[in-house]
């Protein structure tokens, strides 16, 4: 059993489904199962299937992680939802217990804590991630997928640094994903400069055309296959006068 309460330190973005229940006489196909989610290369992240409609007295919820993932986490915490991880990482599931037997799975959500490995490559859809509801008696009463997308973790900015006065044309500098795109922006969203982060994944450019004088504040756009990823901002002072 796996209850943890780490949900608050995983880094990833989510989009919720939907969880149905279909009636006693529908077809596993009539109520779909949903959840996505899009979760950076060596990085653990949450993906929540949601409740929608129906009840049913005894149930589970099982999700089937993609291929080279695995579930670390089922955190939810409430009563009457008992969460488990297989062994091997392979699945996840949620046991309705006795304390919530026969109420309503709306407004719920089920979050299912995935780890992508760090070989994955940015913007891949990951293949094979399964859910299902079963009954009491091992009866599949819906079935659905999931969507889990390779994201791109966040650039970093290593120069400038901030609070010291600049030159019109400083370096700027930091990491990002090997191959990445990585763009760098002002306080008005205009582009100071961009270049392609390199195999190690340092990256480095020279603004043109030069930045104005005063404040400003930087920040870098990590594009690469589709997924795109933000660096923190810094704030920069250009001085007055410097050279052009």
């Amino acid at each position: 059993m796996n209850r943890s309460r780490k949900t608050a330190a995983v880094a990833g973005a989510v989009v919720a489904g939907v969880l149905a229940f279909p009636g006693p006489q529908a077809a596993a196909g009539d109520g779909e199962l949903w959840g996505a989610a899009t979760i950076a290369p060596g990085r653990e992240g949450l993906l929540e299937v949601a409740g929608s409609q129906g009840a049913v007295p005894v149930g589970t919820l099982t999700l089937t992680a993609p291929r080279g993932t695995r579930v670390t986490a089922t955190p939810l915490d409430a009563p009457g939802y008992l969460g488990r991880v297989a062994a091997d990482g392979r699945s996840g599931t949620y046991t309705v217990t006795g304390d919530a037997a026969g109420q309503s799975w709306q407004g719920r959500t089920f979050p299912f804590v995935l780890a992508v490995p760090a070989d994955a490559v940015p913007g891949t859809r990951l293949r094979d991630c399964v859910l299902r509801i079963t009954d009491a008696h091992g009866v599949r009463r819906a079935a659905g997928r999931c969507s889990v997308t390779v994201g791109l973790a966040g650039p970093t900015l290593t120069r400038p640094l901030s609070g010291v006065p600049l030159d019109v044309r400083p370096q700027i500098a930091g990491t990002a994903h090997p191959g990445a795109r990585v763009t760098v922006r002002d306080k008005d969203d205009r582009e100071a400069c961009a270049t392609i982060a390199a195999p190690d994944g340092t990256w480095t450019c020279i603004p043109v055309p030069a930045l104005p004088a005063g404040a400003n504040r930087l920040q870098a756009v990590a594009t690469l296959n589709g997924v795109s990823a933000m660096s923190e901002q810094i704030d920069i002072s250009v001085a007055d006068g410097a050279g052009q």
